[in-house]
C-alpha cells in the first residue's frame, strides 16, 4: 500500500510538472525543444496519411454498402468478433421477385417469359456485386483498416510518450536555468543537471522509436498502392461482367421482339421501329481499362546511353523508396531530389531519372513533380 501511494505521489508531480510546462509555452513563458525539419515533415505525412485513409475507407465502404442500417450492423458484428451472415442483393432480390411473378402471370405468356429472362439477369448481376463486394473488402479495405486500428494507434500512442519526454526534458531544462540564476548550492545544481542528462537520452532514445515508425509510412503507401490497383481490376471485371450480362440479355430481348411486337399497328399511320441492338458496345460505353503494373513496358532503351533534352527537364522529389529491378531502372530513396524528363515514345507511367553521374528509369508514382 505504501509503494502504490508512493507511486500514485509521485505519478501525480510529474503530470502536474508536464501540464506546469505546457501551460508556460503556450503562454510564451517557457522555452520549447524543436523537432528537426525532417521529423516534422514525418508527422506531417504520418498524419495526411491518416486523415485521407480514414475518409476514403468510409467513402468505399459506403459505395459497396450504400445503406446506413446495413453497415452499423456489419460493425457491430465485426466488434463482436461474429461472421456477417451473407446478405442477398438487391438484383439477386429483383430477379427472384419477377421469376415468381412469371409464374403467376404464366411462364409460357410473352410477359412472363420476358420476366423470366430478365430475372435470370439480374440475379447474375447480383451475384457478380456479391462478389465484387467481397473482393473489394479483403483485397481492399481490410489493409486500410488494419493500418488505422494497428499501426497508426502504436504510431499515436509512441507521439504521446515522446511528446512527454520532450515536457521532462524542458521542464529539466528550466529548473537547471532557475538554479543557476538563483545561485544554488552546487549539489543542488549537480542534481539538475542529472536530471537533465537522464530526461535528454530518454527523450533521443523515444524520438528515435518514433522516427522509424513514422518512416514505415512510406511502406505503408506502397502497399496501399498495391491495394488499390487491385480495387481498380476488381471494379473493372465487375463493370465487364455486368456489361457482358446485359448484352446477352439485349439479344435474348431483340430475338423473341418481333414475335411480340408486330411491326405495323392498326390506326398507325407509320410503322415504329424500335432501334437496332448493337451487340458490340460504343467506343465510349466501356473503355479498355489496361492494367497499372510497376514494370514498363518491354524495350530495347538503354537509358544510361540517353542524353537529356536541352529544355523540358524537372526536379521532383521522391515519394517512397524504390529499389530498382534491373540495370536499366534507377533506385530511389524517399525525399531526395532527383532531375526527370521524358522522351518521345515513352511509356507515360516512367521518366527518365538523374542522381549526379546515375541515371536510369523511374516511376512516376513515386515522384511529386516540382516546378
Amino acid at each position: 500500500m505504501d509503494f502504490n501511494v508512493k507511486k500514485l505521489a509521485s505519478d501525480a508531480g510529474v503530470f502536474f510538472t508536464r501540464a506546469v510546462q505546457f501551460t508556460e509555452e503556450k503562454l510564451g513563458a517557457a522555452e520549447k525543444t524543436e523537432l528537426d525539419a525532417h521529423f516534422e515533415n514525418l508527422l506531417s505525412r504520418a498524419d495526411y496519411t491518416k486523415n485521407w485513409t480514414e475518409k476514403i475507407l468510409r467513402q468505399t465502404e459506403v459505395l459497396l454498402q450504400p445503406n446506413p442500417s446495413a453497415r452499423v450492423e456489419e460493425f457491430l458484428y465485426e466488434k463482436l468478433d461474429r461472421k456477417i451472415p451473407s446478405r442477398v442483393t438487391n438484383g439477386e432480390l429483383l430477379g427472384q421477385y419477377m421469376t415468381e411473378a412469371a409464374n403467376d402471370y404464366g411462364p409460357s405468356s410473352p410477359y412472363g417469359q420476358t420476366l423470366i429472362k430478365v430475372g435470370e439477369t439480374q440475379k447474375r448481376l447480383g451475384i457478380a456485386e456479391r462478389d465484387f463486394i467481397h473482393s473489394s473488402s479483403i483485397n481492399f479495405l481490410t489493409p486500410l483498416r488494419n493500418f488505422l486500428e494497428g499501426d497508426w494507434r502504436t504510431i499515436s500512442k509512441e507521439r504521446r510518450i515522446l511528446q512527454n519526454r520532450r515536457l521532462d526534458l524542458d521542464a529539466c531544462k528550466a529548473r537547471l536555468k532557475k538554479a543557476k540564476a538563483a545561485e544554488a548550492k552546487a549539489a543542488l545544481e549537480g542534481d539538475a543537471e542529472h536530471e537533465l542528462r537522464v530526461a535528454q537520452t530518454e527523450f533521443d532514445r523515444q524520438a528515435e522509436v518514433t522516427r522509424l515508425l513514422l518512416e514505415g509510412i512510406s511502406s505503408t503507401h506502397v502497399n496501399h498502392l498495391r491495394c488499390l490497383h487491385e480495387f481498380a481490376e476488381a471494379q473493372a471485371t465487375y463493370y465487364a461482367q455486368c456489361y457482358q450480362y446485359m448484352v446477352d440479355l439485349q439479344k435474348q430481348l431483340g430475338s423473341s421482339r418481333g414475335e411480340v411486337f408486330p411491326s405495323t399497328f392498326v390506326g398507325n399511320a407509320e410503322a415504329v421501329v424500335p432501334p437496332p441492338i448493337s451487340t458490340s458496345p460504343p467506343a465510349a460505353t466501356l473503355p479498355l481499362l489496361q492494367a497499372v503494373s510497376p514494370n514498363p513496358a518491354d524495350g530495347t532503351m538503354n537509358p544510361a546511353e540517353v542524353k537529356p533534352p536541352a529544355s523540358g527537364t524537372r526536379k521532383a522529389r521522391v515519394l517512397y523508396d524504390y529499389e530498382a529491378a534491373d540495370s536499366t531502372e534507377l533506385a530511389l530513396m524517399a525525399d531526395e531530389l532527383i532531375t526527370v524528363y521524358s522522351l518521345p515514345g515513352m511509356d507515360p507511367d516512367w521518366l527518365i531519372g538523374e542522381r549526379g553521374n546515375q541515371k536510369g528509369k523511374v516511376p512516376v508514382t513515386y515522384l511529386e513533380l516540382l516546378s
